[in-house]
């Protein structure tokens, strides 16, 4: 196999370009925040015991980390159970070794290979090897669509072991983006007992066995999941200061669906850190001396897109028209605080390929009325646009993960309503989310989705992936191949470019905001630390004050 030109040395290089827009995009979205937005810092020497409680918005609903969980939630649990061959750093994106000590990839991105730790081993004694990788890939791409992990694998041609502690992952087609890949938890390593159990029966944390610096306790749905920490874990990735053997006891998330609950919970003393922060209490928790954690989250903003399928999202004049209808700075000034951002494309300002495509971004309520009635489009006498004897009137889906969601979905469709479009709302359990989503039961759909890779477009709306929203589309979909195909760095990110711009051009998707994720801590509770997804790192930073 040939070097990479581009390697850990130029994949981090990749990210160069966006390291100044990382750091400055994080502070300036702090609003009523200072100090570092990433993680809690001390001066004082880290104490060791204690045990944290840690509420979260939605039960996980999947232990398993290569499952489909409920998002966020979900991954702040699986993140400490399982390691991964990479570590990506939220300060410049970068690429750095963590259970791979070093990896390279061929000239055309097709083969990727990595060396592995010698000094690994599972919660269950056994030890890491070149061989556990591959099973744990094979594993995935089994799984299908049963797997979050699934589209990072389009075109998998096969895992070889090269000898005990090395291994190359084959597409048969260049997968740029794979490196980056490897550093989610959804492609976490995980042991041959684990791949022993069947994939289902995983959900409940039956068997899951990782590597990582903590173990499963007990998951009980709709409660709490608990951990304990692994007293000989000694290979967190050198590159992130301070990580090494858990300060912590054990880790108990304890799931609280009402964000005024979590907060209550919070400045009672009943937990020590609560994830999902909504923006009302934000400046509230500060002045009374909890300390927060909070970083703009990479990847897909928060918006609207539309089923390519259903009579309504693939009508382009209704998509414009949708598009001109609703105002983004109204949504967020209504729904948010300063420290979240007004959309300026599909991808986040923090993610590493964003381009600016603001210029096709534009709320005029009397042009969204003027492109109707040119296509033919009528209002009734109730006021709703009609044609064919066809009410405009979409179905809108979305989930209460985000707590300001519900206000701006509900804006969302008095906007619309002003202008003769009757949105229906849809909210339910997040099972019931995903199958609406399977199922194609929907017009349009309310939500984001981090990652801190602009390979997220092609995972998120290529029919080759998820394939959730049936975009018809043969040159977005061209585009989406092209820049995971792309080796150099700089030309990958125009082709992402070009992608943002034809998705927001052709309305398919309406970004609306971007997220910023806030946690809410104890004044005792120490080194909390978001990773470069802005998801919660793994907690081995992180210790009580007596």
């Amino acid at each position: 196999m040939s070097q990479s030109p581009v390697r850990a040395r130029t994949l981090r290089v990749a990210a160069s370009a966006v390291a100044l827009g990382l750091v400055l995009a994080a502070c300036s979205s702090t609003g009523t925040t200072g100090a570092e937005p990433s993680a809690t810092a001390s001066d004082a020497a880290p104490v060791d015991g204690g045990d944290l409680v840690f509420a979260i918005g939605n039960d996980p609903i999947s232990i398993n980390p290569s499952g489909i969980g409920s998002g966020n939630d979900t991954l702040y649990v699986t993140r400490q159970l399982v390691d991964s061959l990479l570590w990506q750093d939220p300060a410049d994106g970068s690429l750095e070794p963590w259970l791979a000590s070093a990896w390279e990839s061929n000239a055309d991105a097709t083969a990727h290979t990595f060396t592995l730790r010698d000094d690994v081993t599972f919660s269950d004694g056994t030890p890491l090897t070149a061989e556990s990788v591959k099973a744990t890939f094979d594993d995935i791409v089994a799984a299908g669509a049963k797997s979050g992990a699934a589209p990072s694998f389009v075109g998998y041609a096969g895992t070889t072991v090269v000898d005990e502690h090395t291994v190359t992952v084959a597409f048969s087609a260049p997968n740029a983006a794979f490196p980056q890949a490897t550093s989610t938890v959804a492609l976490g390593v995980v042991a041959a007992s684990t791949i022993a159990v069947p994939f289902d029966d995983r959900a409940s944390g039956q068997g899951v066995v990782g590597t990582g610096p903590f173990v499963l306790d007990h998951y009980t749905k709709d409660t709490e999941t608990v951990l304990t920490a692994r007293e000989d874990y000694a290979w967190a990735p050198e590159a992130r200061a301070g990580a090494g053997a858990p300060h912590l006891d054990s880790v108990t998330f304890q799931v609280a669906p009402e964000a005024s609950v979590r907060t209550g919970s919070l400045t009672s003393g009943q937990v020590q850190v609560i994830g999902g922060v909504q923006p009302t209490d934000i400046a509230v928790l500060e002045q009374s001396g909890f300390p927060l954690v909070h970083r703009a989250n990479p990847g897909i903003t928060f918006g609207l897109t539309f089923n390519g399928a259903s009579p309504l999202g693939s009508d382009p004049v209704v998509r414009e028209a949708i598009g001109l209808a609703i105002n983004p700075t109204e949504i967020r000034d209504t729904a948010l605080v300063d420290g979240f951002a007004v959309a300026t494309s599909v991808l986040a300002s923090t993610t590493p390929g964003v381009a600016d495509v603001s210029d096709h971004l534009t709320s005029d309520p009397d042009a969204a009325a003027e492109v109707l009635e040119d296509a033919g489009w009528a209002k009734g006498t109730d006021g709703i646009y009609a044609k064919d004897g066809v009410r405009l009137a979409p179905t809108l889906v979305w989930i209460t993960n985000f707590s300001p969601n519900q206000t701006s979905v509900e804006l969302i469709q008095s906007e619309l309503k002003a202008v003769g479009i009757d949105v229906t709302l849809w909210s339910g359990a997040v099972p019931d989310f995903q199958a609406k989503l399977k199922a194609g039961e929907f017009d349009l759909v309310w939500g984001n989705l981090s990652r801190a890779d602009g390979d997220v477009l092609r995972t998120q709306y290529s029919v080759a992936a998820t394939n959730f929203y049936r975009i018809d589309d043969p040159t977005l979909e061209a585009l989406l191949q092209e820049q995971l195909a792309a080796g150099d760095p700089a030309a990958r990110d125009a082709v992402l470019a070009e992608a943002q711009e034809r998705l927001v051009s052709e309305h398919w998707v309406l970004p609306v905001h971007e997220l910023t994720t806030y946690l809410g801590l104890s004044p005792d509770v120490h080194e909390v630390q978001l990773g470069a997804d802005s998801r919660l790192d793994q907690l081995t930073t992180t210790w009580l004050a007596d």
